[in-house]
Formats: C-alpha cells, sequence, structure tokens
C-alpha cells in the first residue's frame, strides 16, 4: 500500500515539474502515473545495468556520471510513451534532478505521518 502512495506522489512531482519545465511537457494525470511507474521498473531493472558497464567512468567522475544514467533513465521513459516528452538530455537532467529532490520531500512527509 505504501508503493501505491509514493508511485502517487511521484506522478503528482512529474506533473508539478512539467508544469514549471518548459522542455519537459505530460499529457495528463495518467500519463503522469505511467511515467511514474515506468521511470520506477527503469531504475530497478536497467539502472544496475548501466552503472555495471559504466563503473569506471562513474570511479573517474567521482560519481557525477550517476546523474548522466539518471537524464538516460528518463530519455527512456520519454521513448516508450507517447504522453511524456522530453526536448533534449539537458531538460532531462535538471528534470530527474528536481525529480529527485521533490521525490525525498515528499516521501520524507510521509516517513514524518507514523
Amino acid at each position: 500500500m505504501k508503493w501505491i502512495l509514493k508511485l502517487l506522489l511521484t506522478a503528482v512531482a512529474v506533473v508539478i515539474l512539467a508544469k514549471v519545465l518548459p522542455g519537459v511537457e505530460v499529457a495528463g494525470y495518467w500519463y503522469a502515473i505511467l511515467v511514474a511507474l515506468v521511470i520506477g521498473l527503469l531504475k530497478v531493472i536497467v539502472r544496475p545495468i548501466l552503472i555495471l558497464l559504466t563503473l569506471p567512468v562513474t570511479i573517474i567522475t567521482l560519481g557525477l556520471f550517476l546523474l548522466i544514467i539518471n537524464a538516460i533513465i528518463i530519455l527512456m521513459a520519454d521513448y516508450f510513451l507517447s504522453g511524456f516528452s522530453v526536448s533534449t538530455i539537458w531538460w532531462a537532467l535538471l528534470f530527474s534532478l528536481l525529480l529527485s529532490i521533490l521525490q525525498s520531500i515528499l516521501h520524507k512527509m510521509i516517513k514524518d505521518k507514523k
């Protein structure tokens, strides 16, 4: 049940960021939920593979390359969903950074209510 609430809060964060960032568009609220679900699945399945494949670059850049991996995951979600679009990798990078910040704030609010 808690993961459904986290999914919905991530969808809210996606909608907020789509309204704020001009390079990111979401067709509607249902697409925002799909975006949150697809990004979550890509982070679970694809992200570990990308981290493993780019481990030398990640070590050399002291972990900053993980930001690029997150942006690639956002662009992959853009590829899979027709109702979600990100114009460039720079918007995807900014979107992933702001999404992580918003998710941490919103998920902390869930933990504080216990």
